[in-house]
């Protein structure tokens, strides 16, 4: 079972349409999923599947932002998460990684730096953003753009974090990610 963590500022947003829906498309070729509201979130909710997808959000909702302490279940949450943008900068906050305005809009060329699972080499990718996560020693960098860090890896936990949206163009991604 797969939790969609619904990152808008309210629930069934006309962003819902935009940034929960094309998750929810891939999601559910692979197994079964549940929607919730990141206002209903908690480590007792995550703890009941079997992975975690944290959608993006329109790029002035900022929310999740001056409620960092809404997101301590990402440090607790042993099952695997993909945090996208919104989600990405999420578990940021909740690792006390600092933002950083870095706005990009359309496509970007991003480059892997690091192996990993989802991921390889220099590709495309669909950009909509006002910041970004600084680095941090608790996480290793794995892509960036010219402008960014485009992707994240907790180094000890199954944490990842990708700034663009692979639900636009890279749905390959999410699903990687979703076998694993």
């Amino acid at each position: 079972m797969i939790l969609i963590v619904d990152m808008n500022f309210k629930k069934h947003s006309l962003a819902y349409h935009e940034f929960v829906l094309p998750l929810v498309a891939i999601v559910e070729e692979f197994d079964d999923f549940t929607v919730k509201h990141h206002l209903e979130m908690g480590l007792e909710v995550a703890s009941e599947y079997n992975k975690v997808l944290l959608s993006g959000n329109a790029l002035r909702n900022n929310l999740f932002h001056v409620r960092k302490t809404g997101f301590e279940w990402i440090k607790q949450c042993s099952k695997p998460v993909l945090g996208i943008c919104a989600g990405m900068q999420a578990i940021g906050l909740a690792f006390g990684l600092q933002l950083r305005a870095c706005q990009e809009i359309g496509m970007v060329d991003v480059t892997t730096l690091l192996s990993n699972p989802l991921f390889s080499s220099k590709f495309r990718a669909y950009a909509l953003h006002n910041c970004s996560v600084e680095p941090s020693e608790e996480f290793a960098v794995l892509a960036e753009s010219g402008l960014c860090v485009q992707a994240i890896k907790h180094k000890q936990k199954d944490i990842f974090g990708v700034l663009f949206h692979p639900e636009v163009r890279n749905t390959a991604i999410i699903k990687r990610f979703l076998k694993t």
